[in-house]
């Protein structure tokens, strides 16, 4: 199912909606309803007429760099598969996903050497401590 844009007021036409306008150099025009093909028709400029999304990204009144505008546009183009391409992407994947969980568990990795001073100062004082205990008795 192929979702057209309406070539006046840029709108979504649905299939089994809408008119089709050829021109004599086979230029398809696609217009959601009788409004825009009226206006098309009378030689209207979308950018002047207000109700249209052209007019509402020429006043700057709608933005005109959007991150979600990538995923309208319509691509022709099919993308080559690389072999080379998919194994470093894998890889560097693999890379990140290691590093991550290295990351999250860094506490786990850090505890025993962080008690490991504690337990060599706590350790010397009992030891001091005996020894002491060793020379009273004496």
């Amino acid at each position: 199912m192929r979702l057209e844009k309406c070539y006046f007021c840029s709108s979504t036409i649905y299939p089994g909606h809408g008119v089709q306008f050829v021109r004599n150099d086979c230029k398809l025009f696609r217009f959601c309803r009788s409004k825009c093909h009226a206006a098309f028709k009378k030689k209207r400029n979308p950018r002047k007429v207000k109700w249209t999304k052209a007019f509402r990204k020429a006043a700057g009144k709608e933005l005109t760099v959007d991150p979600s505008f990538e995923f309208e546009k319509r691509r022709h183009v099919p993308i080559k598969y690389d072999r080379q391409l998919w194994k470093n992407t894998g890889k560097e994947l693999r890379k990140m996903a290691d590093i991550k969980e290295v990351e999250k568990n860094i506490h786990l990795i850090r505890a025993p050497n962080a008690k490991a001073p504690r337990l060599e100062k706590k350790l010397a004082q009992v030891v001091k401590i005996e020894e002491d205990e060793d020379m009273e008795e004496t």
